[in-house]
C-alpha cells in the first residue's frame, strides 16, 4: 500500500533519524484503529505470536517495555503475562516499510501461547501429505 510519509523516507540513510512520535502518527492503523504485531524471540529469532495493538498499547509498550496488546475479544488492553505470569519484555521494535506492521523482538518468560506452548505457530503444514501436524517442539510448559 502506498503511504506518502513512508514513501518520502525510503531514501534516508542509516545515519538519519526520525521523531518516534512523527512515525507513530503516520502508521497505518486499520479501520478498527489497530495495527498487526509480530512478536519474535530476541535470541532464537523464532516467531512466537501475532497480535494487534492500538496506539495506546504501542505507546504503553514503549514506555514500560512490557508487551501490551489490544484484545479484540475483550475490547481492552492486554499486558502479556498480567494474569498468566508468562511475560514478554520488549528488546526492540521496528516498523515495516509501509508503516502497516510492527515487529517486536522480546525476551519471553514462560509460554507465549495461551495454550501453554512456547509459541503460537505449532500447527505445521505438511504439503506432501496434505496434513497439519503438531510440532514436536511445541510441548506445553
Amino acid at each position: 500500500m502506498y503511504r506518502k510519509f513512508f514513501h518520502s523516507i525510503e531514501n534516508l540513510s542509516d545515519k538519519d533519524s526520525l521523531s518516534l512520535n512523527t512515525v507513530i502518527e503516520n502508521l497505518s492503523f486499520n479501520d478498527s484503529k489497530l495495527i498487526p504485531v509480530i512478536t519474535q524471540d530476541a535470541e532464537s529469532k523464532e516467531v512466537l505470536m501475532f497480535a494487534w495493538m492500538n496506539r495506546e498499547a504501542l505507546e504503553q509498550t514503549l514506555e514500560t517495555k512490557r508487551m501490551t496488546y489490544w484484545s479484540r475479544s475483550r475490547q481492552q488492553l492486554w499486558v502479556k503475562g498480567e494474569t498468566s505470569g508468562h511475560s514478554q519484555t520488549l528488546v526492540s521494535m521496528a516498523f515495516d516499510c509501509d508503516g502497516d506492521a510492527v515487529l517486536c523482538l522480546i525476551d519471553q518468560s514462560g509460554a507465549a501461547c495461551h495454550t501453554g506452548r512456547p509459541g503460537c505457530f505449532y500447527l505445521k503444514v505438511d504439503t506432501e501429505k496434505q496434513r497439519v501436524l503438531i510440532s514436536a517442539d511445541a510441548s506445553k510448559t
